[in-house]
């Protein structure tokens, strides 16, 4: 459920961007309500409220006064450009770095990644 590397709001804020990342929430849905996810997950309204507030700020949600929140438009596509961004900054800069210090050339790191796609089809 929830784990101890970072605050529980940050989870939850985490947790419904994964869902709108991999299309179990789309633009326009309702999510559940603060007092709802709070309930499911047995934890402090408050802390609930935090993770929605932080949606809201970033433009993933959005409040409609008295009906709840929903995912904005533009929110799949926004955080997918997000993680690209910190894909490429914690992933690839940090492998590429790593790859010089040992002596390994770009284009063996290439072909060492086309050998892991196709292992994987």
């Amino acid at each position: 459920m929830f784990d101890d590397r970072s605050p529980i709001y940050q989870q939850i804020a985490e947790r419904i961007k994964n869902d709108i990342l991999g299309g179990e929430l789309a633009e326009d849905d309702q999510v559940m309500s603060t007092n709802q996810y709070a309930a499911f997950y047995r934890i402090n309204p408050a802390t609930a409220a935090k993770g929605f507030h932080q949606l809201i700020e970033e433009g993933v949600l959005y409040k409609k006064r008295g009906i709840g929140m929903f995912v904005s438009k533009g929110a799949q596509e926004a955080l997918r450009a997000q993680r690209r961004q910190r894909f490429f900054e914690e992933v690839v800069d940090a492998m590429v770095t790593e790859a010089r210090i040992v002596g390994i050339s770009l284009d063996e790191v290439v072909q060492r990644i086309q050998e892991q796609q196709r292992s994987d089809r």
